[in-house]
C-alpha cells in the first residue's frame, strides 16, 4: 500500500538524526547538572509559571486521561468510515490512514472549495485585515514609512509605523512576506529592538519583523489559504505583544515573558482568524468586492471542529514526549525510539509503526526543548480569554483596551499569574503542587469534552 510506504519512508529518515538527538539530550543533561538541576527539563521549567516538571507532567497526564474517551470515539468513527469505504468490516485503522480518511470525511461532510476560500484572501486584503484589527481594537493605524540607506535587507521588505492619533508612533514593524532562496522557512515574529524607558519624557520604541514565506510569484495579489491566514494572525499576535508593551526595561519588553504564557497572545489572535465578524471586514472577493459569505465561514469552522479530541490528544502526546526525552534518565544513551513508541501507545489512540522515528525531525525538540507544553498552557489561557473577554464583541474598543492595558502593555514586567487573573478572572489558573496550571474548562468546552 502506497500510503504505508510513504508514511514509513517519510518517518524513518534521516537515520543520522537519531545520533544527533542523542548528542543533544546528553549535552543538555550535562549542562543542566552543571547548573545544579537534575535534568534539562527541570532547568527549563524552573523559572516558568509551572515551576517544576512534576507539575507539568501531572497536568499533562490529567489532560491525557480527560481527552482519551472522546479521542477513542473519534478513532472508532474514522475506522468505521474506512471500513465502509473499503467494504471490509475487518480492516484496521493505521497511522498512515489518519490524514487521508480525516480529509475525506471532512470533504464529504462540508463543501469547502479551497480555491473559493482563497479568492477571499488575497495577501493585500489580509494586510488590510491587520490594520482593521489595530484600528478597531486600539484606535491605531499602520502607515508605510521610508527606510534609510542599508536599513532593508531585501527589496521586498517594507517598513510600517504603528501610529496612534493621540500617542504618536507606538512602534515599527518590518514586513518580509515572500519566500525566496536561502530565507528562513515558515512564519515568525522577530523582536529586533525592545521598548524601554529612556527618560521621563522619552521612550525607546520597539522594532519588530514579521517574516513569512508566501508565494512571491503574484506579489500582493497572491492568494492565501485559510491556514495561512490563521498563521499570519498567530504571528501578528506576537507582533502586537512587542509593539504595544510599555516596560521600563527592554529585557521585559513584549514577548520576553515566562515561556508558558508567551504563546497566549498569538493563540488569542488565531480566534480572530475564524470569526465571521472579523473576516467580513477584510475578506473580500477579488472581482466583486463582496465579503466572504457567512455560510462559507460556518463551513470552515465546522470542518475545523471535526475530530478536536484527536488533535488535542496529539498535542498532549508531543508535550509528554518532549518532557520525557529531556527528563531524568537512569541510563545513557536514551533509547528515544522505544521511549516515543511506549508514549504513543499509552497516550494516543493510534498504533506505533515499528521502524519509524518521526521525532528525530520534530524541530521543536531543538527550538523549544522541554517547552512544548507551553503551547497547551497558552491554548488554555487564550481560550478562556476569548470566551470571557473577547468573544462577545471581538472588535470593540473596550475589548481592545482590555487586551492592551491588562495584558500586552506589561510584557514580562508583571507576575504572569497576576497578569492572567487581572485580565480573565481568578479561575483562569490553578495552584498545583507548588506551581501554576491552567484551568482546562474553557478548552474542554471548545473541543466538546
Amino acid at each position: 500500500m502506497r500510503r504505508r510506504q510513504v508514511y514509513v519512508v517519510g518517518n524513518s529518515e534521516p537515520r543520522e538524526n537519531i545520533g544527533v538527538l542523542d548528542e543533544l539530550i546528553d549535552a543538555r543533561d550535562e549542562f543542566a547538572k552543571t547548573m545544579g538541576c537534575r535534568s534539562y527539563a527541570e532547568f527549563a521549567i524552573r523559572p516558568n509559571m509551572a515551576a517544576s516538571v512534576d507539575v507539568v507532567m501531572s497536568f499533562l497526564n490529567d489532560l491525557s486521561d480527560t481527552v482519551r474517551h472522546k479521542a477513542d470515539e473519534e478513532f472508532n468513527t474514522i475506522k468505521d468510515f474506512k471500513r465502509r469505504v473499503c467494504n471490509d468490516k475487518s480492516v484496521d485503522l493505521e497511522p498512515w490512514d489518519e490524514d487521508y480518511f480525516i480529509g475525506m470525511m471532512k470533504s464529504s461532510a462540508h463543501t469547502v472549495d479551497p480555491s473559493v476560500v482563497a479568492s477571499y484572501f488575497p495577501l493585500s486584503q489580509c494586510i488590510k485585515g491587520l490594520n482593521v484589527l489595530v484600528e478597531s481594537l486600539f484606535g491605531a493605524t499602520f502607515h508605510q514609512v521610508p527606510m534609510g540607506d542599508g536599513e532593508s535587507w531585501h527589496p521586498n521588505v517594507i517598513k510600517l509605523s504603528l501610529h496612534h492619533p493621540d500617542e504618536g508612533d507606538l512602534g515599527f514593524m518590518y514586513l518580509d512576506l515572500y519566500s525566496r532562496k536561502g530565507k528562513y522557512p515558515g512564519c515568525a515574529h522577530f523582536a529586533i529592538r525592545g521598548g524601554r524607558r529612556l527618560s521621563d519624557t522619552n521612550y525607546q520604541l520597539p522594532i519588530i519583523a514579521l517574516v513569512c514565506n508566501f508565494s512571491s510569484s503574484r506579489g500582493l495579489t497572491a492568494r492565501l489559504n485559510h491556514c495561512d491566514v490563521e498563521t499570519l494572525f498567530h504571528e501578528f499576535g506576537h507582533a502586537l505583544h512587542s509593539l504595544l508593551s510599555r516596560t521600563e526595561y527592554q529585557h521585559f519588553s513584549g514577548t520576553r515573558v515566562a515561556l508558558d504564557v508567551a504563546e497566549t497572545p498569538s493563540n488569542l489572535f488565531e480566534f480572530y482568524a475564524w470569526d465571521y465578524r472579523v473576516l467580513r471586514t477584510f475578506a473580500l472577493d477579488e472581482t466583486t468586492g463582496d465579503p466572504i459569505p457567512e455560510k462559507l465561514v460556518k463551513a470552515l469552522n465546522a470542518s475545523r471542529n471535526m475530530f478536536p479530541a484527536t488533535d488535542l490528544q496529539r498535542q498532549v502526546f508531543y508535550s509528554i514526549m518532549d518532557l520525557t526525552l529531556f527528563g531524568e534518565h537512569t541510563s545513557k544513551p536514551v533509547d528515544t525510539i522505544s521511549a516515543v513508541a511506549d508514549l504513543k501507545r499509552k497516550h494516543t489512540s493510534w498504533n506505533y509503526v515499528e521502524g519509524t522515528h518521526w521525532h528525530t525531525r520534530f524541530s521543536h525538540l531543538i527550538n523549544y526543548g522541554a517547552g512544548y507544553y507551553s503551547y497547551l498552557y497558552a491554548r488554555c489561557f487564550a481560550t478562556t480569554i476569548w470566551q470571557e473577554v473577547c468573544q462577545g464583541d471581538p472588535l470593540s474598543r473596550s475589548t481592545g483596551s482590555a487586551i492592551r492595558d491588562k495584558f500586552l502593555r506589561h510584557g514580562g514586567a508583571k507576575d504572569p499569574s497576576a497578569l492572567l487573573k487581572d485580565f480573565a478572572g481568578d479561575s483562569v489558573i490553578k495552584n498545583s503542587g507548588g506551581g501554576i496550571i491552567p484551568d482546562i474548562s474553557s478548552l474542554c468546552k471548545e473541543v466538546g469534552l
